[in-house]
């Protein structure tokens, strides 16, 4: 009878033994599911997380509409589809300069070409400024909004296209000083600077504006004279009524 109770004691041990490991595999496997997850969370809350300079919630950029002085004639689109989608951006990161790439239009006819899209809807097309060949502005979209003309750029950038008098894409001197001017006020509005001024180009490869794409060298200078007319501007100047 002892003998049968000793082999029952040990069955029974063994059995509890059994069970106490199994127990612990288990656990084992549920804390590294945990973790595993825990992991996985905190990887796709750092891919998510906005960088410096990039669009999203977290740019660093402030968006605002600011109020133009008197030398720009805002003329706004009506909210449409294909010139104005009325959505706002995410961030104002840089300026983008363009040419219309239409010789001898005028900024009028420029900005009548993006009215008239809501009814033709043959593409999407716009831009928040318009610099005519006699240096008089036009803003079509405003400052905190979308427009479309600078593609993957379009929801951080502001854009201001140029009139031209032919085909080089050069500007005549009224445009090219309403454009120095108008760039600068917008840097400081949004606390740019010269290097956050890029071309159509540096966004697609595009040759736009290509009188600065052909001449690199007159590129930089006109980044040079923005820079000079930023830092010649009184502070807290823009966006003031």
């Amino acid at each position: 009878m002892a003998v049968i109770t000793q082999r029952r004691t040990r069955r029974r041990r063994r059995l509890t033994g059994r069970r106490v490991g199994t127990f612990l595999i288990i656990a084992l496997v549920i804390l590294g599911v945990a973790l595993g997850f825990q992991v996985f969370g905190t990887q796709k809350a750092e891919a998510g997380e906005a960088k410096p300079g990039a669009t999203g919630a977290g740019s660093i950029k402030n968006v605002k509409n600011i109020t133009m002085p008197a030398w720009v004639t805002a003329d706004l689109l009506p909210v449409n589809e294909y010139s104005r989608p009325g959505t706002k951006l995410a961030a104002v990161n840089a300026i983008v300069i363009h040419y219309v790439g239409n010789p001898g239009t005028t900024a009028e006819q420029n900005r009548s070409y993006y009215e008239n899209l809501a009814e033709t809807g043959e593409t999407s097309a716009s831009s928040n400024f318009v610099i005519g060949t006699d240096g008089g502005i036009l803003q079509c979209v405003p400052t905190d909004e979308v427009a479309y003309c600078s593609n993957w750029r379009n929801d951080d950038t502001i854009s201001i296209e140029c009139c031209h008098p032919d085909k080089t894409g050069k500007f005549t001197d009224d445009t090219y000083a309403s454009l120095v001017k108008l760039t600068a006020y917008l840097c400081q509005a949004y606390g740019l600077d010269s290097s956050d001024v890029i071309r159509h180009y540096d966004v697609t490869g595009k040759v736009c504006p290509k009188y600065f794409v052909d001449h690199p060298d007159a590129w930089e200078a006109f980044k040079n004279d923005v820079q000079d007319a930023l830092e010649a501007l009184p502070e807290n100047e823009p966006g003031q009524p």
